[in-house]
């Protein structure tokens, strides 16, 4: 296993320990680029508007397309970091 995959894996624990809650924005890319690190590109159908969360969320990581797995991963691990998490 790559450093780098390694340290996105301990940045994920880390972020459940944050020392305090992220706010909604903070949290939808947090998701997005997890979800781009370890899924790729967004597929499936776009969640319906009345469906705000999902909406939300796939908005999120539609706009990380084309982004590379390690690219992703990267800055997800300098996001928890500015967060304050500590891995």
């Amino acid at each position: 296993m790559s450093d780098l995959k390694k340290t996105f894996e301990a940045a994920s624990e880390a972020v459940k320990q944050l020392p305090e809650r992220p706010d909604n924005d903070m949290l939808l890319k947090l998701y997005a680029l997890y979800k781009q690190a370890t899924e790729g590109d967004v597929s499936g159908p776009k969640p319906s508007l009345f469906d705000f969360k999902g909406f939300a969320k796939y908005e999120a990581w539609e706009k990380l397309k084309g982004t590379s797995a390690e690219k992703a991963m990267q800055d997800y691990i300098n996001l928890v970091k500015r967060l304050g998490g500590a891995f």
